[in-house]
């Protein structure tokens, strides 16, 4: 079964501190509560990966709500798998996942864009990011 990264754990909580803040400092919405009870299990048991089958429905929830304000995509519009690469210069994902991206589930996604995170060697994150962090990328309208 799939695994929910305890990162992207974490950036739900933070997610949802963001969306429904303490009103007295103490108090949790109910879907922090549940991602944190997920979150505190991880950390006692020094895992890295919640098991998407066994998470509690109301956690799970939590994480799809946050999950659909994430980027669908890691695709910048330059793709080198349909020139014949393994592995797209663009994005930095294999020809499988480009090909079968649709039909993957959230879960799925998210250690993909984890992987590419990591990796880092594609042109979304570097020679694209430096080149959109200066400025040099023209305007879409």
């Amino acid at each position: 079964m799939a695994g929910i990264h305890i990162t992207d754990i974490e950036a739900a909580i933070n997610y949802w501190r963001a969306q429904k803040p303490s009103p007295d400092g103490i108090t949790l919405c109910a879907e922090l509560r549940a991602l944190a009870e997920v979150y505190a299990l991880l950390v006692y048991h020094h895992e890295d990966e919640a098991d998407e089958a066994s998470m509690p429905p109301k956690a799970r929830a939590a994480w799809l709500a946050w999950y659909e304000t994430t980027p669908d995509t890691p695709c910048i519009a330059i793709c080198s798998t349909f020139q014949g690469d393994a592995l797209c210069k663009g994005c930095g994902r294999t020809f499988e996942e480009v090909q079968l991206w649709p039909a993957m589930d959230p879960v799925a996604k998210r250690a993909t864009w984890r992987r590419i995170t990591q990796e880092g060697s594609s042109w979304r994150f570097n020679r694209y990011a430096e080149r959109a962090a200066e400025g040099r990328l023209p305007a879409i309208d």
